[in-house]
């Protein structure tokens, strides 16, 4: 995606592109579209069209020939020169309304769906994560773009997973998120995707936004067994807030005002068998940090932003001094109907609250 035009000049209407080429016709019978993207990556797109017309010399369906929109035709969605998505159309969805014009609803996903349809039972063996993933990477003739820590294992299983659902699972494992950019499969840690940041204002970009702190998935600290079979020892690590203390800014972590509210609450994870001392840490604190970030979630409607993405942060302002702050985006749905025009809806998180 580009980097976002002079907000003084920016295009309010999305312009689609099939197969290479932008297509005006399409851009004018546009009803709706909504463009969805978030930490697990497969971004997809649902778009509307007006699908009766002259065509021919006559009236008639305007796309059911398939000539325009078709299966695996590349898709783009654009605002002036930048790219807000980019993917294959995957189907195709005609709608019938009473006292309506026909319409066609085309949904696009991008370079994750072939991950998404690939399934395997395989194993890999004295192999890290980043392996796993340029593996998968080239087997489906993707370029890699990777960055994550973590241990390397005796043996990592693939079993009767797609090979999307094998990456989310080890990027859960490892605190680190996957997304495409064209056909670069991106995976890097949470801390390291640094998408930049923006400012808004409650009352000026920012539109609306609802947000709450909930201690209820909270905890003071997790733990992971295992056993060590080199050494023949169990294995225990034990992580707390001292993991998530550097995303803080000054704020109250949610598993601290848990100790001082309600007292400990700790969390045995015993689904996970790691078999050294570092893949019981890994997993210890990638669990810790997912659960203490959602401390505090979000939702806001804003004016449209291509900076406005996931893995971005937003920095808040007019919302209190229990709210206003720095927010990491998890969601971002970008909307467009006739009514209401451009607008972006985006989940975000943060693992404390301010100070009063």
């Amino acid at each position: 995606m580009g980097n976002g035009s002079d907000p003084a000049f920016r295009a309010t209407q999305p312009v689609i592109n099939i197969g290479g080429q932008d297509d005006l016709s399409l851009g004018e019978g546009l009803v709706s579209m909504m463009i969805v993207e978030n930490t697990t990556g497969l971004y997809r797109s649902e778009v509307l069209f007006d699908n009766w017309g002259e065509k021919n010399n006559s009236l008639d369906f305007l796309y059911f020939d398939r000539q325009t929109l078709d299966f695996g035709k590349a898709f783009k969605i654009k605002l002036g020169t930048d790219t807000f998505f980019e993917g294959r159309i995957m189907a195709v969805e005609a709608q019938f309304g009473a006292a309506k014009t026909p319409q066609m609803n085309v949904l696009a996903e991008d370079r994750f769906q072939d991950l998404r349809m690939t399934r395997r039972t395989r194993t890999f063996a004295d192999a890290g994560d980043s392996d796993v993933i340029n593996q998968i990477a080239s087997d489906h003739g993707l370029t890699p773009n990777v960055n994550v820590n973590g241990p390397t294992y005796k043996v990592l299983a693939q079993i009767n997973q797609s090979d999307l659902a094998f990456l989310r699972e080890r990027a859960r494992t490892i605190d680190a998120e996957l997304w495409m950019d064209g056909s670069t499969l991106n995976a890097k840690t949470h801390t390291d995707r640094g998408n930049g940041s923006l400012q808004m204002i409650y009352g000026g970009k920012l539109h609306e936004f609802s947000v709450i702190a909930d201690l209820a998935m909270q905890r003071t600290s997790v733990s992971v067994n295992g056993w060590d079979v080199s050494s023949k020892s169990a294995l225990q690590h034990e992580s707390d807030d001292s993991v998530i203390s550097g995303e803080l800014d000054g704020d109250t972590s949610g598993p601290s005002i848990l100790q001082s509210a309600l007292g400990a609450r700790k969390e045995s994870l015993v689904h996970t068998i790691p078999l050294t001392s570092q893949e019981a840490q890994s997993t210890a604190d990638a669990y810790f940090k997912m659960s203490a970030r959602r401390f505090v979630v979000g939702h806001g409607v804003a004016e449209t932003d291509l900076n406005l993405r996931v893995g971005s942060y937003v920095n808040l302002t007019g919302l209190g001094p229990m709210f206003s702050g720095k927010y990491y985006v998890t969601e971002v749905r970008h909307m467009f109907d006739r009514r209401r025009g451009l607008r972006t809806e985006f989940t975000s998180e943060r693992p404390g609250i301010g100070q009063a």
